[in-house]
């Protein structure tokens, strides 16, 4: 009875808020928008399995930036390649704020780079991307960690002897090493079982983010928190994966020389020492845990997640995997490790690696930005304190800038002569000054390991090319591709 009537209370207070925030709806300029019922918002009239569908058929309608509701956040959706970009590079500064979005928001406590604001986020932007920077993220460094990985990957295949197998879990091993290494100074090995139990979790929480209780957990926390259900496995898992990092803090703190620096964690250990007496000082304790966890979980299930959509797709086309392997065959051979320099020469291979990206689409709203002050933006006002959701999709798959946008096709990305070409609507790791630290690290990571895969294996599955399903298993904040059973030919 106690938290029934609890309930009812929060709801009547929620409701009250509503009428207040409807009535003054009209002192702002704000973007249009579908009527919105009082608590649930819009909710009702979006997919809850794919919000981004449904907020693209709404942009028909209202243009390309436009208002929902989801449940009581007023959120402003931005549609189309040239919207994002006007917001994102044109007007940088106004949109580097970050959702308080609600799973990751308890996940973090509000710490840390990923969800943080203001001079938290730029003093640990900053300091993690030179950090990582250091320790080799995009240079010769991290190419030679991955180039080992690469091997280990490749060793455990073989034990396969081409018969079938679910690459999920050791692709997760190879990836989540390599941000380990960064991170931690150290890699698992694939038999470890707390490694292997961590990532188990890892998948799980990225599954339930993009699934329909997911999406509604983040519009109705203050309701779904109250009720049993998944999510009190998944922030279960997520307190785990905390205390993992909490035990590789404290083993650093018990090591830790200033003057030699192994990996990510010893970095801030020495920094917050350096800054125990600055009372302004984001360098604790907190932001420590919290940018570990960051990086951790998103160093590992986005790029994993599209190496095995990646190999979905070869199997799927055969021609396309054949045409790779001739091109790496020819300028590289079987033997030698592929290196970052060899993309100059492997256009096509290039082309299909990008094409793979804009094609999966893997987190199509971005984690959403928000309104820290009123926003003026193509005539309309953003209030302070607007959800703000950028839809990646819309340029991943806009008609005016890619020929065939709901097809799989490396032409995307290749001219006439069949050199490799950038095009401006590529967009997977967002862009201005909220784009992804990690993307150099996924750049490299999906270049060289996959090179190194078809260096060695052709792919196919038991049920053949037909029997492969590219549609993803869930698409929520994500979209994840589905589990298979793939066989790793030796060549």
């Amino acid at each position: 009875m106690e938290i029934s009537g609890t309930l009812i209370l929060a709801g009547l207070i929620l409701a009250l808020l509503w009428v207040y925030t409807t009535r003054n709806r009209g002192r702002v300029s704000l973007p249009p928008g579908p009527a919105a019922l009082p608590l649930i918002g819009n909710l009702l009239q979006l997919d809850s399995n794919a919000h981004f569908k449904s907020f693209c058929k709404l942009s028909e309608r209202y243009g390309p930036v436009f208002t929902v509701y989801l449940g009581m956040q007023r959120t402003v959706v931005l549609v189309g390649y040239d919207t994002l970009k006007e917001a994102l590079v044109g007007q940088a500064d106004d949109f580097t704020g970050r959702a308080p979005f609600p799973i990751l928001f308890k996940a973090t406590r509000g710490y840390g780079l990923g969800i943080s604001n203001g001079e938290r986020w730029r003093q640990l932007r900053h300091f993690t991307l030179t950090s990582l920077k250091d320790f080799g993220m995009g240079r010769k460094g991290m190419e030679q960690w991955i180039q080992e990985e690469s091997r280990h990957l490749v060793a455990r295949i073989e034990t396969f002897k081409g018969t079938p197998f679910d690459p999920t879990f050791y692709l997760s091993c190879t990836v989540s090493n390599v941000i380990c290494c960064l991170v931690f100074g150290q890699r698992f090995s694939y038999d470890d079982d707390q490694f292997l139990h961590l990532l188990q979790a890892i998948n799980g929480i990225a599954r339930f983010i993009s699934s329909s209780l997911g999406q509604l957990y983040n519009s109705l926390p203050w309701l779904i928190e109250y009720f049993p259900g998944k999510h009190r496995t998944v922030f279960a898992q997520v307190e785990e994966i905390r205390e993992f990092i909490k035990a590789k803090i404290q083993e650093h703190r018990e090591t830790l020389n200033p003057g030699s620096q192994r990996d990510y964690i010893d970095c801030f250990l020495t920094r917050l020492i350096q800054e125990e007496d600055n009372p302004s000082t984001e360098f604790n304790q907190e932001n420590l845990v919290s940018t570990v966890l960051n990086l951790y979980l998103a160093g590992t299930e986005t790029t994993s997640s599209t190496i095995r959509y990646a190999l979905s797709v070869l199997i799927k086309y055969p021609k396309i995997q054949e045409q790779m392997q001739h091109e790496i065959n020819t300028q590289i051979g079987h033997e030698r490790c592929p290196n970052m320099e060899d993309r100059k020469s492997l256009p096509y291979t290039d082309a299909v690696i990008h094409e793979v990206q804009r094609f999966l689409d893997i987190i199509p709203l971005a984690v959403p930005h928000y309104a820290t002050k009123d926003i003026a933006f193509k005539g309309y006002t953003i209030p302070k304190g607007t959800v703000i959701i950028l839809m990646l999709h819309s340029a991943l798959k806009g008609e005016k800038h890619w020929d065939t946008p709901w097809s799989f096709n490396p032409q995307h990305f290749l001219d006439h002569n069949g050199n490799f070409k950038k095009n401006p609507a590529f967009l997977p790791f967002s862009a201005g000054k909220r784009e992804c630290v990690g993307q150099s690290l996924a750049r490299m990571e999906l270049f060289l390991f996959l090179v190194s895969l078809l260096q060695r294996f052709s792919f196919s599955c038991p049920g053949g090319p037909d029997s492969m399903d590219l549609s993803p298993e869930y698409s929520g904040f994500t979209n994840l591709p589905r589990s298979c059973q793939i066989i790793a030919t030796p060549r």
